[in-house]
């Protein structure tokens, strides 16, 4: 549900909401050898069944590469208007510096308390 109201929040702002869903083995490097729970492909298209996304793309790479630049070459093409993000975003910092990078806005959304699929599978989530 976090992810469906962050979404949802993001597209209230009023551009065009394309979603870049990290393959499998970026989701790997930083998660751990037991996730994505579903391929790549199917988290494409779950997210672009929801109402809010426009459409989706795949962000391939070496999941060690998060730095800015990374960030602002993968999106260049697209000419973002605004780059979004959840508080709390471990690469928060890289994330403004490629959106003003891209002459795009920074937009940090709040978080959805108590929801999140790390903490599910950890047994961290509260009650």
């Amino acid at each position: 549900m976090g992810h469906v109201r962050f979404l949802a929040a993001v597209r209230e702002r009023g551009l065009p909401l394309l979603v870049g869903v990290e393959d499998d083995r970026r989701t790997r490097g930083w998660k751990g050898p037991a996730r994505p729970f579903q391929p790549e492909e199917e988290r494409a298209e779950l997210l672009r069944a929801l109402r809010p996304v426009d459409g989706t793309f795949l962000v391939h790479g070496d999941p060690s590469v998060t730095d800015w630049t990374a960030y602002t070459a993968l999106l260049a093409p697209l000419a973002p208007g605004a780059m979004a993000w959840t508080a709390h975003d471990p690469y928060t910092e890289q994330k403004r510096r490629a959106a003003a990078g891209l002459g795009a806005r920074a937009w940090e959304i709040a978080e959805t308390p108590d929801r999140s699929t790390t903490r599910i599978v950890s047994g961290r989530m509260p009650g």
